[in-house]
């Protein structure tokens, strides 16, 4: 009786035709490309701006005097030519520092669903959605930190002039981590590695 015969180079552990073998050399590789350096940094800022929302959700008081020191400029030169942009008004201060807890919960559950989505993507080898979650929590991020603390708290209120309620410095790191983390979202690289798939 003939045996059947079996085709020779193959082996129930070979791959399917297009896969790629899973050696610890492509596992390198994917471990080092940018749409995982992209998920790490959008997931670092989203954790952030989650712990900062939390904070202030938790802990209200402090960083409500923050605001209305800051809003009502009592702790800056008291230049007679910047004063008339004080804020002294509780009721707008609370709103401002409201607005701000409410802009940051926001910008995290942005940025936590883009982290899902890079990992869910990593998968899929499709990053269109994370990409474009991560631009709208950055974005967020950025106005915050960039226009609300460095451009209206730092120059409009004049809070660089303050010794005691000055955020600036903290400010311009979140800047920096959520503009760094953008630049690397858009790279060639992120957007050649997938496309969603319809």
């Amino acid at each position: 009786m003939a045996q059947a015969h079996r085709p020779t180079g193959t082996n129930s552990g070979a791959c399917s035709p297009g896969s790629t073998p899973a050696t610890p050399r492509n596992w390198l590789l994917r471990l080092g490309a940018p749409p995982l350096a992209a998920t790490a940094l959008t997931a670092t800022v989203a954790l952030s701006m989650t712990l900062v929302a939390f904070g202030n959700i938790t802990d209200f008081g402090t960083n409500q005097q923050f605001v209305q020191h800051v809003l009502s400029m009592d702790t800056t030169f008291k230049d007679p030519d910047l004063m008339w942009r004080a804020v002294e008004s509780p009721t707008l201060q609370n709103a401002a520092y409201v607005a701000i807890i409410a802009w940051e919960t926001l910008a995290a559950s942005v940025l936590l669903t883009a982290t899902w989505f890079w990992i869910t993507g990593l998968r899929r080898n499709a990053y269109d959605r994370a990409r474009a979650a991560s631009t709208v929590g950055l974005v967020m991020t950025l106005l915050l930190f960039g226009m609300g603390f460095l451009a209206i708290g730092g120059e409009w209120f004049a809070m660089w002039q303050s010794s005691d309620w000055n955020g600036l410095d903290a400010a311009a790191r979140n800047v920096a981590l959520a503009a760094f983390t953008l630049l690397l979202v858009h790279l060639p690289g992120v957007r050649r590695a997938g496309t969603e798939r319809t």
